[in-house]
């Protein structure tokens, strides 16, 4: 099934025999104390809103449209006043029950600090071709995605000439370990995928998806018709509108091959060829893919997590790797997904 963005539901290539996944853990190390940043209440409520599934984006401690997004919504399912500010009430519930820090000391596991790496990977997708894994770049990209953060907020906690290896201590958004989810038959190596990403496999099911065009939000409803997440998204453009209308899902497919087709984008070379390209968060739908009964439409990751919401997608909906795997594991075949403007 051929979409908008050029991806097909195909068999993934078999994943690299990464050590097991007990062994990615990071354990806090002792010490430390807390940077201005780090301290900073709007990271805090950041790590919180996303812990609750009121995803805020990227984790920077900056009061941007995604945060006050997270914050309304949150403020919603609380049955708060949806201000978007973070006010003593909505600090009381957002709070309550969950750890005071921002961030954290932590110890950098061995087979985190192993990869693999692709450092010499391109950005264009027409020349990621032959390469057998769609990996990160470096060890800061991936220690962004696992603490759902960015590589330029890494550096301002930490410092430009921090060293990074098996044991050394960083300082990272307070995004907690989760538990190996265990998946039969896991071809795919979700499992792993998921520990990499800092995503928990059990998540509430999801009854209907509504996606806004206007706000650049993914919220997910229960069967109760409950508000129980909510994610940023971008959402089409000018040239590939979101198609507006009820759609369902026919299937998700983690850690998907990719069929670039440069007949499906307006902007590709006129001189490229089909590409079949590798799995990995750095491919062009990033860890997922989530097809949709309108053909060619899908809901999946991305490769810069630093541009949802602000940029535009070519007509499928993008969202970070890890709202993305989250959101994979709340739908199910026949989820109901609208978009409205």
């Amino acid at each position: 099934m051929v979409s908008a963005c050029g991806s097909r539901s195909e068999p993934a290539v078999a994943p690299s025999k990464a050590a097991t996944s007990a062994t990615l853990a990071f354990a806090n190390a002792p010490g430390g104390g807390e940077t201005e940043a780090a301290d900073s209440l709007i990271m805090r409520a950041q790590v919180a809103l996303d812990r609750l599934a009121f995803s805020p984006g990227v984790i920077d401690g900056r009061e941007g449209q995604s945060y006050k997004l997270a914050l309304a919504a949150f403020q919603e399912a609380r049955g708060l006043p949806s201000t978007g500010q973070l006010d003593p009430a909505t600090q009381a519930a957002l709070f309550h029950g969950q750890g005071t820090a921002a961030t954290l000391l932590v110890v950098i596991p061995e087979a985190f600090a192993r990869g693999p790496f692709v450092r010499d990977l391109p950005h264009k997708t027409a020349d990621l071709a032959g390469y057998d894994h769609l990996g990160y770049r470096s060890m800061t990209e991936a220690l962004a995605e696992r603490f759902h953060t960015t590589p330029d907020t890494l550096v301002a906690l930490n410092g430009p000439n921090t060293a990074l290896g098996t044991g050394r201590t960083i300082r990272v958004p307070a995004i907690a370990n989760v538990a190996p989810a265990k998946i039969e038959g896991d071809e795919r190596g979700w499992a792993d995928t998921l520990q990499r990403l800092g995503v928990a496999g059990d998540q509430p099911e999801a009854e209907r998806i509504v996606v806004d065009k206007s706000q650049g939000t993914l919220r997910v409803y229960d069967k109760a018709d409950k508000l129980i997440a909510q994610f940023p998204v971008t959402t089409g453009s000018a040239h590939d509108p979101l198609p507006i209308g009820t759609w369902k899902i026919r299937g998700t497919s983690r850690n998907p091959d990719y069929q670039y087709d440069p007949d499906l984008f307006w902007d590709a070379n006129k001189n490229d060829k089909a590409k079949r390209l590798a799995p990995g968060p750095n491919g062009p739908v990033g860890v997922v893919w989530i097809d949709l009964s309108k053909d060619h439409y899908g809901i999946h990751g991305t490769p810069e997590p630093q541009t949802i919401g602000r940029s535009e997608s070519h007509g499928c909906v993008r969202l970070t790797n890890w709202d993305a795997a989250r959101l994979a594991q709340m739908v199910h075949t026949g989820t109901n997904v609208v978009f409205q403007p």
